[in-house]
């Protein structure tokens, strides 16, 4: 509640008053309410009042029933109904909370919540109490225990909480954001701004946030984004409070008059299904507070801080005998709260009295509460009181039992021996890093211990102590680190350690044996590449997503076709999705669903990304589905949030993942209502069960496919809204399953944990002595045992561990559009026969083909890896075999590992997040045939989008049509980048530098010049490649590249699309050119395309000696060819033509390649005259050509 405009004479209290009460009667409080209460000279005991029998309650009138005092004198700041226990919370303004329990109101606890600070919010959850002060955020058991004690920053004022789920709060206040915490991990997980500062009051509707503004605003939230949707100017002063129930929204006020704030006697109401004010509620009070009471109409109960209340229905006439009077003990009413089952309504005074008021004799506050835990009575006996002043005391007094056993405390002496504390090893980084200066060692600090603290353990509680931050990873002279104990170093996050050379010298292959393809994860929104792993290795997926090619600039279905084909080409190096993730950074939606982060909370883990990864592979599958129907038939966009979508059939993505359904709704009046719909996957929904009754996976699946609920709907026959029951049956079954698993919290983990528990104690009793004890077998040890090579043995007890996840199941379709789901026999070939047969009559087999797994790991803020079963049309392209193995990929981290793996999950740190399940013989219903789309006519000539250019101004002659490259032909190549991002590094102690996340670069001019033929030395591609992005460094001095250049209202070059361009590269790669550049692998890695090594000539490597330096393209051409480029700026074009000329000159001096040994003695003059030169091109007055040199002239003579 907002404040503002209350009585002046409440700003004179002083929590001074709490310290010490003065036991005389104060002169305001009735003596009646005192009768019971006993004044000692030590303080007041607070006693709950009884009621006297001759209170009579009327039923379906609201009537007092009972009044307590719960601090005498001081002001009731709050008070909150238990949504749990049948129990009454109030809180002062001195910081003290006290509970009632019971119609009777008998005290239940009291104890101090701040000492300082009024308590200003309560909200009751299952396990304790929320209590809301100015900068403090405390959550206390119902006896008084801390749970925990979250400090806010102390220049914040709050004022409002608003519990969104079982686990997340948003905090509000006079500052000008809303503070979202997550109460599981207590950490802020998210700031939303707020356009207009002061959010005192914030409910919830499953439509809107709504949030009440000291300036007399009320606004309109989005459930997901928290952007303002709408907004009421309801009262020109200030908000005093408001409520919403159905399609209503009324609100109390003040407005402005000329002596100051006034408060209003109409109640602004608004229909929130026009967004507009109704007439407005003229009732007979001043109403201070309100609260819908929605028992059998949905009226409202008006409360003036005088104690008068009011009912009035919110689109009616205030009636003046609907009113009545609260008695207070104190001038003011304080506040004011309604009951769950609204037959209680509480009032709490401005000299700590609370009122009840019922409409029954013996009132619930909640419909279904539970049992509340009293303390037991002290069964002890009671002692004489001992004073401990007295020094003469004699300690004989304190009862001992007589024993003749050896005490406790008498150690014997081989047990007192003292020991030495050991100092803790240094840390092996420390040792690793550490340079000697003398007798004197130093080192980098490594930053994995607390600052001037070293912590001392015993060795057999190292296991359990963990104050370490994760180190980064590197190959290079690293152990095993002992402390990070309870996730598997493959589940760890991995990061790239970055040097001078960036990542030329960094070992990949340490981490990939295999010849797949992992992704880099130092790219902005990276969390996503598992799932762009899963998507490839489905096969019908890669195929027809490579064959998909539209002119939309930013279509993801293109980018991720383009990225599928670099996972193609790749044998084992990894590969970057720098330009997929530059699209879908642009995609609106993306960033309406939060699946955009910003830096900052995707290195610090803020995100839940179980929840983001789950949210991505809905908005995936649904935008590939729209990019692809798109060629056909355009259509808007639906939004990822929902379930349906156009027509399945206009797109592959469609026919692949597309399940049909039937969605039934059956109101009481008997109206049934069926609509069809489709969907692309389905979230997992969990029954509420805590017996531990055995549930198979198939039969949670089926009731998440078949899915039944009560909610309210609009019913045509009785036209409005009711109660309806809503059921879904599958009419069609989709070739790819994709579940959603939804362990968002510890209830669904808890699930899994206990079916995994169930199903282990089951595969223990039917194998019985069958289980191996150790699963380390060879083919030859298969063989001696007896077993075939394609069967395998039965599993050992640490597969067995943490699995529920059945590897296949059963689908069937019924007569009656029912749907039959059975967990299947993994390996069964008979039973695979027979169901193969079955599936003419609706009957199919799932295999698991993909999880995805949330790692939970506190140092590092968590990970997303993925289990994926590698078919063997991948093994048969990369390998050469037919073959199918279970792989881990953990960005550019791969593995191979057991099949029982990808289905363990130890809920403490691996949590399932995405299910991938395909269709037996899935590849055979597909044409799997790749048909290159890109064809030569993107190399013609095309518009630009600058709108200034002019013909004068083109530096390029794109090729005719009897220009075509063939395979072999040279292109000179060179490429420009300005910088998005600058680099983020640090200093060691020692001086040098450590990169922690490089600089983003974006590619912006890319020139190709012919190789050959009478136009040799021509460009015939000359782009400037547009960018939304913004620009923080053109490097003009290296790239040639000026501001402006790349806005198409006032650029002068030839200007394109970076997909443009793009595609003009693919397709001379594709046709197999041999490409000519110095230091082309960085333009490459920039532009993001996955070259051949065979089809690239790099200047820089042919005129490199073994463990020299790399030379500069400007020192080799003045070098070889008595030319002066680079002068002011880079030009491309320039440095495009001067690496063919020197790759022919290699040609030259090396003969074809024939004579390494002359070309080697080249080399060598070549350094020797760098060294000379200190690898700087001389100025035109102070040396001349170096042809005239006599290093060069021997060299000439070779």
């Amino acid at each position: 509640m907002n404040f503002e405009g209350l009585d002046p004479g409440l700003a004179e209290y002083a929590p001074a008053m709490h310290s010490a009460l003065d036991p005389v009667l104060d002169a305001h409080l009735n003596p009646s309410l005192l009768q019971n209460v006993e004044l000692d000279p030590e303080g007041v005991t607070l006693e709950a009042l009884p009621v006297q029998e001759s209170v009579h309650i009327m039923e379906g009138v609201y009537s007092e029933l009972h009044s307590v005092v719960a601090e005498v004198g001081v002001p009731v700041s709050v008070s909150h109904f238990d949504l749990h226990e049948e129990m009454l919370w109030v809180g002062s303004h001195g910081g003290h909370a006290t509970s009632f329990f019971g119609p009777a109101l008998e005290r239940y606890s009291s104890f101090q919540v701040n000492g300082s600070d009024d308590i200003r919010q309560i909200q009751s959850l299952e396990n304790g109490i929320l209590f809301l002060t100015k900068n403090n955020l405390k959550y206390m058991a119902r006896g008084g225990l801390i749970i925990f004690d979250y400090l806010l920053d102390e220049s914040e004022d709050m004022h409002s909480l608003l519990l969104t789920d079982s686990s997340t709060l948003l905090v509000g206040g006079l500052q000008n954001h809303i503070l979202e915490i997550d109460l599981t991990t207590v950490q802020e997980t998210q700031k939303y701004a707020v356009e207009i500062p002061g959010v005192t009051i914030m409910r919830q509707t499953n439509r809107f946030f709504f949030c009440g503004h000291t300036s007399g605003k009320v606004s309109l939230r989005d459930l997901r984004s928290f952007k303002v949707e709408h907004e009421f100017d309801a009262f020109s002063g200030s908000l005093s409070d408001f409520d919403v129930h159905g399609n209503l929204l009324a609100a109390c006020g003040f407005s402005s008059r000329l002596t100051g704030l006034a408060c209003d006697r109409f109640l602004k109401v608004y229909d929130l299904r026009m967004m507009r004010a109704i007439t407005p509620l003229q009732v007979h009070v001043d109403p201070a507070f309100l609260r819908f009471i929605p028992t059998y109409t949905s009226r409202l109960a008006i409360i003036s801080q005088s104690g008068q209340c009011q009912f009035c229905e919110p689109t009616g006439l205030a009636n003046p005998a609907d009113i009545f009077h609260v008695n207070p003990v104190g001038p003011l009413l304080m506040t004011f709260d309604v009951s769950a089952s609204k037959q209680a309504l509480a009032f709490g005074d401005s000299e700590g009295c609370v009122h009840l008021w019922t409409d029954s004799p013996e009132p619930s506050f909640n419909p279904y509460s539970r049992e509340t835990e009293f303390a037991l009575p002290c069964l002890v006996d009671s002692l004489p009181p001992l004073d401990w002043s007295q020094d003469l005391l004699p300690l004989s007094l304190i009862p001992v039992p007589l024993t003749t056993d050896t005490l406790l405390s008498d150690w014997p002496a081989a047990n007192s021996v003292p020991a030495p504390r050991r100092a803790p090893p240094v840390d092996a980084e420390i040792l690793r890093t550490m340079k000697k200066v003398g007798f004197i060692g130093y080192a980098p600090n490594p930053r994995t211990r607390l600052r001037n603290q070293i912590p001392y353990r015993l060795k057999e509680l190292d296991s359990e102590f963990d104050s370490f931050s994760q180190v980064t990873e590197s190959p290079i002279g690293r152990e095993e680190e002992p402390h990070l104990h309870m996730v598997s170093k493959k589940y760890r996050k991995v990061t790239i350690k970055y040097s001078k050379l960036g990542l030329e010298d960094f070992d990949f292959k340490h981490y990939n044996k295999t010849l797949f393809a992992g992704l880099e994860p130092h790219i902005p929104n990276a969390y996503c590449n598992c799932m762009i792993q899963v998507l490839y290795f489905l096969e019908p997926v890669r195929c027809l997503i490579q064959n998909h090619l539209c002119q939309k600039e930013f279509c993801l279905a293109c980018e991720l076709g383009f990225l599928f084909h670099m996972l193609d080409l790749s044998r084992g190096d990894p590969c970057q999705g720098s330009n997929f993730l530059r699209a879908f950074r642009t995609i609106p939606e993306a960033s309406a669903l939060g699946l955009i982060l910003a830096d900052s909370d995707e290195a610090s883990g803020k995100g839940n990304l179980a929840r983001l990864i789950q949210r991505w592979n809905r908005f995936i599958l649904t935008q590939l589905h729209q990019d692809m129907q798109e060629l056909e038939v355009p259509q808007a966009y639906r939004g990822a949030g929902g379930s349906s979508f156009c027509s399945s059939g206009d797109s592959v993505i469609g026919q692949l993942f597309s399940c049909e359904m039937e969605n039934c709704s059956l109101c009481r009046c008997g109206s049934e209502t069926v609509r069809a719909s489709s969907t692309l996957l389905f979230t997992l929904s969990y029954p509420e069960d805590k017996t531990g009754k055995n549930y198979d996976f198939a039969q949670v699946l089926k009731r998440s496919i078949c899915l039944e609920q009560n909610t309210q709907a609009w019913c045509d026959n009785c036209e409005k809204y009711q109660p309806t029951i809503q059921t879904r049956n599958i009419r069609h079954l989709p070739d790819i399953l994709v579940i959603n698993c939804e362990v968002n919290s510890s209830k669904e983990a808890d699930f899994w944990r206990m079916q995994a528990e169930v199903a282990f104690k089951m595969a223990i009793k039917k194998h019985g002595g069958e289980i191996a004890k150790n699963k380390e077998f060879s083919l030859a040890d298969r063989k001696e045992l007896g077993s075939p090579e394609g069967v395998l043995l039965c599993p050992s007890v640490e597969e067995l561990k943490n699995v529920w996840l059945p590897f296949s199941i059963r689908m069937k379709m019924t007569k009656n559009k029912g749907l039959d789901v059975c967990n299947w026999p993994d390996g069964d070939e008979v039973q695979w026969g027979l169901a193969k047969a079955e599936e003419e009559h609706g009957v199919y087999v799932y295999d698991l083909m993909a999880t995805v797994v949330h790692i939970l790991d506190s140092r590092t803020g968590g990970s997303l890896v993925a289990h994926i079963k590698v078919g063997e049309t991948y093994h048969q392209r990369k390998e050469g075999v037919t073959h199918q193995q279970w792989y881990l990929f953990n960005d550019f981290l791969i593995e191979p590992i057991d099949k029982y793996e990808a289905v363990q999950f130890d809920m403490n740190w691996k949590v399932p997040a995405i299910l991938y399940y395909i269709k037996r013989n899935l590849n055979s219903r597909y044409n799997l045939n790749i048909k290159n789309p890109i064809e030569a006519s993107v190399l013609l000539a095309e518009a630009s989008l600058a709108r200034k250019q002019r013909k004068t101004h083109t530096t390029f002659i794109p090729l005719m049509l009897n220009e075509m490259p063939q395979v072999g032909d040279l292109v000179g190549l060179d490429a420009e980048f300005v910088t998005l991002n600058e680099e983020e590094a640090e200093l060691r102690s020692d001086g040098t530098k450590s990169t922690i996340k490089p600089s983003q670069m974006s590619v912006a001019r890319i020139t190709c010049v012919r190789g050959q033929g009478p136009n040799e030395g021509i460009p015939f591609i000359d782009d400037y490649i547009s960018t939304q992005e913004q620009v923080v460094d053109y490097l003009t001095q290296y790239s040639g590249i000026k501001p402006g250049d790349l806005d198409a209202k006032i650029s002068s070059k030839h200007l394109t699309t970076l997909k443009s361009t793009y595609l003009k590269l693919r397709f001379l790669i594709d046709i197999g050119v041999k490409f000519v550049g110095h230091g082309l692998q960085k333009d490459f890695r920039v532009i993001n395309l996955m070259v051949p090594k065979d089809q690239v000539l790099d200047t820089v490597y042919l005129f490199h000696m073994p463990r020299k330096r790399m030379i500069s393209l400007r020192f080799l051409a003045w070098y070889f060819l008595d030319l002066k480029i680079q002068g002011e700026t880079h030009d491309s074009i320039e440095d495009a033509r001067t690496a063919l000329q020197l790759y022919r000159k290699y040609l030259e001096l090396s003969k074809n390649g024939t004579e390494p040994e002359s070309f080697h003695k080249v080399l060598k003059g070549l350094y020797e005259k760098g060294r000379k030169m200190d690898w700087k091109v001389p100025e035109p007055e102070s040396q001349t050509s170096p042809k005239n040199a006599a290093v060069f002239s021997s060299v000439l003579a070779l």
